[in-house]
């Protein structure tokens, strides 16, 4: 008798998942394991291009791996089965998400794809969550809610939902966004399906992943002869770390290394404060001194004591104990930035920031002072925002700004008013209680003016 094929339907085709976790569903084909694939799709139309590139190539696209040592390796991903064309009724993704082969629905929207007020409870004032209520599916709540009602009106199988976003306790914070999403809509029904017959594991994901340009399909026709109009890069490094509650069957993913364990705090931790926080402000650190790219921007100095004076003086404190060698991580962390041959963009890497300073950067300064202790290496990450804030507002960035939840009159007016700083530092939804603490008032202002003095000579120590 032949084993059932399972399906993994990520939504979500951007360039890290088709570097992460396909590239993990890929070795476990690759071992013989064919039992799972993946059907991919998009709740937006923003990748249609690239999934009609996709299905003329069946699914198969290469990947381009580089180490710090500039070593290039191309490998032929074909984990991906089947791929689910969008339209407004998003009908092949519902149809997938009915079969009962699909036993998990994965999906990476970024962290801004979540609606979540700094509380962590859904923002049901934003404009996407209005629609979405009246029934658009234009973000990961409305998308689930009608494949999972044509599932449960199907058959009602179970089916693990596993977000694979950096965000901080990600499946379960999804997973209270996602009932209070459902409670709002009045789908009392579904409400208690999906709290019944679904699971949503907490997950660390990590790999590099910049967006893919033309040189990269250059360098893969020219290494392996294929004219593959789907490429992606990425570094060599990589890292998965899931707890292992899923509700309907899973690969075996830990015979290709993934990490299955009971709780990923952790890893979860250590990742989005040591490496994403650190990411995000060196990106921003480059961009103001006029720099493109982060490993550029990591090999200054300035920036890169900077980020080991955060990470060292205030995060591995606020961290400590833990189960990892966290100086060795930091370590890691910064080589990786440094890499020359990624050429990841600064541009990428400051997007969102305003989802990245209360997800990454604000429980450090708020465990510090709950030490008694002044974050004055962390206060320059949000600091360093402001003034690339400034400049945004000014249109002196020298690219476009991306941030999912950035309200662009409301910004343009406050960073352009003469007291600018204050109302950023008085923002909740950004500093939680810090944004009424005279002394974190106090201390933004001198940091402040801390970093503009050191844009005037940047050479100097941050």
């Amino acid at each position: 008798m032949l084993k059932q094929k399972s399906v993994w339907m990520h939504i979500g085709a951007g360039s890290f998942h088709r570097a992460h976790q396909a590239w993990y569903l890929h070795r476990l084909c690759q071992q013989g394991d064919d039992s799972w694939s993946i059907a991919l799709g998009n709740i937006r139309n923003d990748a249609n291009a690239l999934l009609d590139n996709l299905t003329k190539q069946n699914g198969e696209y290469t990947l381009e791996t580089v180490s710090p040592e500039g070593e290039r390796h191309y490998e032929k991903i074909t984990s991906v089965r089947k791929v689910l064309h969008w339209d407004e009724n998003l009908s092949q993704l519902v149809e997938q998400g009915c079969d009962k082969a699909t036993r998990v629905i994965a999906f990476t929207v970024t962290e801004a794809g979540y609606y979540l007020t700094p509380q962590h409870e859904l923002d049901a004032e934003q404009p996407d969550i209005k629609a979405d209520l009246t029934g658009k599916m234009s973000t990961i709540y409305g998308a689930l809610t009608q494949i999972l009602r044509a599932r449960l009106a199907a058959h009602g199988e179970p089916v693990t939902l596993l977000n694979c976003d950096n965000l901080r306790h990600n499946g379960e914070r999804f997973r209270h966004g996602f009932l209070s999403f459902l409670q709002l809509k009045g789908e009392t029904e579904l409400y208690q399906w999906v709290k019944e017959n679904t699971r949503s594991p907490n997950t660390m994901v990590d790999r590099i992943t910049p967006r893919p340009t033309p040189d990269v399909a250059e360098r893969v026709k020219q290494h392996t002869g294929w004219d593959d109009k789907a490429p992606v890069m990425g570094e060599a490094f990589i890292q998965w770390v899931i707890e292992d509650d899923f509700i309907n069957g899973r690969p075996a993913l830990e015979n290709v290394d993934v990490e299955m364990v009971e709780s990923v705090l952790p890893w979860e931790e250590a990742k989005i404060r040591i490496l994403n926080a650190s990411h995000s402000c060196i990106a921003w650190a480059g961009t103001l001194i006029g720099l493109s790219f982060i490993d550029e921007s990591t090999r200054q100095s300035a920036i890169k004591q900077m980020a080991w004076n955060y990470v060292t003086q205030d995060v591995i404190p606020s961290l400590s104990p833990s189960p990892l060698d966290l100086e060795q991580y930091r370590d890691v962390v910064l080589a990786r930035f440094s890499n020359p041959y990624i050429q990841d963009t600064n541009q990428r890497v400051a997007a969102d920031g305003l989802s990245k300073i209360p997800g990454f950067i604000t429980p450090t300064l708020q465990e510090c002072y709950q030490r008694q202790q002044t974050p004055a290496a962390t206060a320059v990450l949000p600091a360093l925002f402001f003034v690339f804030l400034q400049r945004w507002a000014r249109g002196e960035l020298p690219y476009e700004y991306q941030d999912g939840v950035l309200d662009v009159a409301l910004y343009q007016k406050m960073m352009n008013s003469s007291d600018a700083l204050p109302q950023f530092v008085s923002s909740e939804m950004l500093f939680g209680s810090l944004a009424h603490s005279t002394e974190f008032h106090e201390l933004m202002s001198n940091t402040v003016e801390k970093v503009e003095n050191w844009l005037k000579s940047p050479q100097q120590p941050l």
